[in-house]
């Protein structure tokens, strides 16, 4: 941007002195994201003509004093349906499809006087950790283009990092808003299941995927949850507890504050430069006033084995409706209803989605119902009760977002174990439905690393001020990204 703020209220405030409008806003954005987009590719569409009548219309009918979005450009991860603006989930079976309705989170930001910028790329219904899995090709991370950004959600982390917008909405499955988070220098939130109607999302597991905000700063990300918090009649599953107010809520003060650090989480597979980064950011935390012990949640190892049966079962329910007859791709080639579902979905499906769909169905077979499934599920219940004997003592956890920093793209594609291992320490609280952030923690070779704090159900307002505290004594948001192959010097 040819004028670049740092933070939500900043922007706001130049808006509501008119140092700049909504139009000239949009428009700066706008040039920002095409001149990215050559070696991010982290848009599928860019909503350029009509961003820009939405904030003329701002502009009109006056900024909002009071509301810190208004008039401020909004991107959407693509899985999100977005009324007469393509919605694709990075698919070919869904290259062409428009919806008639907003998803709930975009129906609160839009009433909030947000712009919808564009749609951001990710992997092809969500399933991956790298982004590079969408039919509309691979995002490239800002701080070194050669490296992947994360995922799924790798096309909103991607254009937060490089500054194009302040806030992005991303999905979390297995940890697909806070990986990549962490994977790009941003801060990442994973609400609580059912803390944000997931109406309007294209399912990928139903009872695991969650919206969630993707900013530069801890307090944009709890502005964010002020807006797209609450119950929604059409989503069952969201819940009726009131939302409080979450920028409020953050104090910087966590004197007292009890955290465990999951012994789990710091042993094989992470990396060493992380963990170093880790434990120097407890350390701060304990400098901060909290008090700090090693705990255990045992069955935590076994996490990522359960959310590959769980998840993909439920995908391959999900993903049925996907069939070539009411909308997207459909096949010019059948002879008849049965080779128009197969060549359909044959031609229409990427490889991964394709492999959980088999995996899936295979796991809710009869004959391997009991051995896996059930097993799977039994698993998460006793994650679940980990976590309820932690929280009964400590009020957060903590530990690495990640195991490795941004690793090359082309790296891990061929090995499909090796790709689903980086959800290792994120998978655990969306099979318990916690919230979780990442938040910046610092550098490895030159690419960040995240600091992920987890807490209670419904608890956001501890997660976001243990990471606010920590952001706000540290200097790691402020570090930007090189736009560059090869990444810092």
């Amino acid at each position: 941007m040819t004028q670049q703020f740092d933070n939500l209220t900043e922007l706001h405030q130049a808006l509501v002195n008119k140092d700049l409008s909504a139009t000239e806003l949009t428009q700066q954005t706008l040039t920002n994201i095409h001149d990215h987009e050559d070696a991010l590719n982290a848009y599928v569409t860019v909503n350029d003509d009509e961003a820009l009548a939405q904030a003329k219309q701002a502009d009109e009918s006056g900024i909002d004093a009071d509301n810190v979005f208004s008039g401020v450009p909004v991107a959407y991860k693509d899985n999100l349906t977005t009324k007469g603006l393509l919605t694709t989930a990075a698919s070919k079976i869904l290259y062409n499809f428009k919806p008639v309705y907003d998803a709930d989170v975009v129906t609160r930001l839009r009433a909030a006087g947000a712009v919808t910028i564009g749609k951001t790329n990710l992997d092809e219904f969500a399933m991956g950790g790298s982004t590079e899995t969408s039919y509309f090709g691979t995002v490239h991370n800002p701080w070194d283009t050669t490296k992947v950004p994360g995922g799924s959600s790798g096309g909103s982390a991607a254009t937060v990092a490089a500054g194009d917008v302040l806030a992005a909405l991303g999905s979390d499955t297995g940890g697909s808003i806070r990986q990549p988070a962490a994977f790009n220098g941003i801060v990442g939130l994973k609400p609580t299941y059912g803390r944000v109607s997931r109406w309007g999302l294209i399912a990928f597991a139903s009872s695991l995927d969650q919206i969630g905000p993707m900013t530069q700063n801890v307090t944009d990300a709890a502005a964010m949850m002020n807006v797209i918090a609450g119950s929604d009649e059409r989503d069952a599953t969201s819940s009726s507890k009131e939302v409080p107010d979450y920028v409020a809520g953050l104090s910087g003060d966590i004197k007292g504050l009890k955290i465990g650090v999951p012994k789990e989480f710091l042993g094989e597979g992470i990396d060493e430069g992380v963990r170093g980064q880790i434990k120097t950011a407890i350390k701060k935390l304990e400098a901060l006033g909290a008090t700090v012990d090693e705990v255990s949640l045992p069955h935590s190892t076994h996490g990522i084995q359960a959310y590959y049966i769980l998840g993909p079962s439920e995908a391959s329910s999900n993903l049925q409706r996907f069939d070539g007859i009411r909308y997207g791709y459909r096949t010019p080639n059948a002879k008849n209803l049965e080779e128009l579902y197969v060549k359909t979905r044959s031609e229409g499906f990427g490889d991964e989605v394709k492999r959980r769909i088999m995996l899936g169905t295979f796991a809710l077979s009869a004959g391997s119902f009991d051995a896996f499934f059930m097993k799977a599920a039994k698993i998460r219940t006793l994650i679940i009760e980990d976590f309820k004997k932690v929280f009964a003592d400590y009020d957060v956890i903590v530990g690495p977002t990640a195991p490795t920093p941004a690793f090359g793209i082309g790296a891990e594609t061929k090995d499909p174990m090796t790709m689903y291992m980086n959800d290792m320490l994120t998978v655990p609280a969306n099979l318990a439905g916690l919230p979780a952030v990442s938040v910046p923690a610092g550098l490895v070779d030159g690419l960040p690393v995240g600091l992920q704090v987890i807490g209670r159900p419904f608890d956001e307002s501890r997660v976001l001020n243990t990471a606010f505290a920590f952001e706000q004594n540290t200097t790691f948001h402020e570090l930007k990204p090189s736009m560059s192959k090869g990444g810092r010097a």
